[in-house]
């Protein structure tokens, strides 16, 4: 009797080890793909679009894309608040500067891009595996959904807005901040005579 469960933890071993092994490959590969953030955007879109499509084609699982849109929203909340909310916490950490006269400290997100992108892309997968199921697809007033998650919207980026400009953050950075020198003056590009 001791050999059978004996038996049973050795034969699922070497299946816990490819597991293992194959996480561990998954996680490499999701790794190397940190640095490169815009072809993740970008492999991130087509599987946007192929979900639009399969969403499209089926007339239907509208349910999931409502449920899809509240998790995106869930998500660029986060992507767009500061890791320590002034309003909500007093910490020891980095706060925003609300003053001029305040030290500059960097903005820090509470959900940083790649987990962002991640999580973002987790999603649009699962909900793509889930248009393959019938259950899932309760039949519902489509345009009903749409107008409410507009209304959702709107007023949740209304609010994220206002504190953005209440605390004088910015979220969002289009790239390293160049420094343009002194400008040149009209008078010495004429005195060359070329």
């Amino acid at each position: 009797m001791e050999g059978v469960g004996g038996d049973s933890a050795s034969a699922a071993s070497p299946v816990s080890q490819w597991g293992h092994d194959v996480w561990r490959m998954y996680q490499y590969y999701l790794d190397k793909t940190t640095p490169h953030a815009v072809y993740r955007w970008i492999g991130t879109l087509v599987v946007v679009i192929i979900y639009c499509l399969r969403v499209y084609y089926v007339q239907g699982f509208y349910i999931i894309s409502y449920g899809l849109g509240i998790y995106l929203l869930n998500l660029l909340i986060g992507f767009l608040s500061p890791l320590v909310d002034p309003e909500l916490e007093v910490s020891d950490g980095p706060l925003l500067p609300t003053k001029g006269s305040d030290e500059f400290k960097p903005f820090i997100r509470r959900l940083p891009e790649f987990k962002f992108w991640y999580s973002m892309t987790k999603a649009f997968c699962i909900a793509f595996v889930m248009t393959f199921f019938s259950v899932f697809d309760v039949p519902v007033f489509w345009p009903i959904l749409l107008c409410y998650w507009i209304v959702l919207f709107v007023l949740t980026m209304r609010r994220q807005i206002a504190h953005m400009i209440k605390y004088k953050y910015v979220p969002l950075n289009v790239g390293k901040q160049k420094y343009g020198g002194k400008k040149p003056s009209g008078s010495s590009s004429g005195s060359r005579g070329d």
